[in-house]
């Protein structure tokens, strides 16, 4: 059998649009953020699970309208007020006369990208003002992703590594593995480490096969 020479070469992630891998499961995301500016209040929340693309979409408009980026832990609302700007994870905790005011101020500036794991109406809050808000926040969600995107996702972690799989290893492990992007990250890497035989879907089967022992692997 060849073998495949793996230099253990790594290449950044992209974070650009265009390296975005886009497919039915994130394409409302996709058109609320290019409604961009027209967002109703001024304001987006996209929400979904670990590794669905939050920060990479959040990044790339970030990029595409100049917009800033806040801190959780002390946001300033007179930035929203200057210009777009950007705040993730604001379902770990932002205070709540913060949240309040960047929410108001959004109109203002030209507009406010959030990311959460949560809907806002989720989202902890004391202030009654403030939850009012919050449930009239534009929202859409990513969700987990379907073939399309897994696939692509799978290839871009394969080529970060500088690997090239056949064809065949593709369709083999969308009918097997987990649907989520950090499963596929933990598979890309694990085969990866498996040495530096040829990557094949005999490979792909062992790897799987390992995981499979090990269902707390992807929680």
């Amino acid at each position: 059998m060849s073998r495949q020479l793996r230099l253990g070469l790594r290449q950044p992630p992209a974070l650009s649009r265009e390296s975005f891998v886009e497919g039915p499961s994130n394409a409302a995301a996709l058109a609320a953020l290019d409604a961009w500016p027209a967002w109703p209040g001024g304001a987006l929340v996209l929400f979904g699970p670990e590794g669905v693309g939050k920060t990479h979409l959040a990044s790339a408009w970030a990029q595409r309208a100049n917009a800033a980026v806040l801190s959780r832990e002390t946001p300033e609302p007179a930035q929203v007020e200057r210009g777009p700007a950007v705040l993730e994870d604001v379902d770990q905790g932002v205070a709540d006369e913060a949240l309040f005011h960047l929410i108001n101020l959004a109109p203002r500036g030209g507009g406010l990208l959030m990311t959460a794991r949560r809907p806002p109406t989720l989202w902890a809050a004391a202030l009654p003002d403030l939850r009012s808000r919050l449930n009239a926040l534009y929202v859409v969600e990513l969700k987990e992703p379907d073939d399309q995107v897994l696939e692509g996702v799978l290839r871009n972690l394969f080529r970060e590594r500088s690997i090239r799989p056949p064809q065949e290893v593709y369709p083999y492990l969308l009918r097997r593995m987990p649907r989520s992007v950090p499963a596929a990250r933990e598979v890309v890497q694990r085969m990866d480490e498996a040495g530096d035989g040829p990557i094949s879907r005999w490979l792909a089967r062992e790897v799987l096969e390992d995981q499979s022992q090990n269902l707390d692997l992807f929680e």
